[in-house]
């Protein structure tokens, strides 16, 4: 068994930073992205478990999962980037519509300074109205990079979860050609049948 096969300290990193993200979108009430989090972080869990296990089918789910979490990923991306029809103003995608809540960096970004404004026409009933200024990097930006860093885990995760679910698949055919019973031309054993010998007198 290959001791790269044993390593499972690139799906450990890649759950850091599923959980590293999970809790930044549980402050800021992202119910789709926590929902696809959570769901990441059960596939790590199972790439992990098969990879300890010498599972090949469980790596080959790993590796379909990633597909869609690459395309989740660079859909983020593409929405607070605000591509094409994209609206952070209008689509209120990331909470299910149920809350206007934007992401937790938009408050708490480096070097962000929040400003209450105080009756504003603007504030809807149980909200309020706040300036953001001063921030080192907008936070669509930073949600960008995050999930940017979480394609490049996945493709990274791919990549090894396909070379080990090949090496798994090969050893285990290589298994059966060789330990196999068949290679050995084995049977069953079969009953023999045993004849009971007398002593044979003749007249001399």
């Amino acid at each position: 068994m290959c001791d790269a096969c044993m390593n499972p300290t690139s799906r450990r990193t890649a759950q850091v930073a599923a959980l590293q993200r999970q809790i930044f979108d549980f402050l800021g009430y992202q119910w789709a992205p926590i929902l696809a989090n959570f769901l990441h972080i059960m596939a790590v869990i199972l790439g992990i478990f098969g990879t300890v296990q010498y599972r090949s089918r469980y790596l080959i789910l790993y590796a379909a999962w990633l597909v869609l979490w690459v395309g989740w990923n660079a859909f983020i991306i593409c929405f607070y980037l605000e591509v094409g029809q994209l609206s952070q103003d209008r689509d209120f995608i990331m909470t299910f519509n149920t809350s206007l809540h934007r992401s937790w960096w938009m408050e708490n970004g480096p070097g962000c300074l929040v400003t209450p404004v105080l009756n504003s026409r603007l504030a809807l009933e149980d909200h309020h109205v706040i300036s953001v200024t001063g921030c080192l990097l907008d936070y669509p930006y930073i949600e960008a990079l995050s999930s940017a860093l979480q394609i490049f885990l996945a493709l990274f995760g791919f990549v090894f979860a396909c070379y080990v679910s090949k090496v798994f698949l090969e050893e285990e055919d290589s298994f059966d050609f060789i330990g196999g019973f068949d290679s050995y031309g084995y049977q069953a054993p079969q009953k023999t049948s045993h004849l009971q010998l007398q002593p044979l007198y003749t007249s001399g």
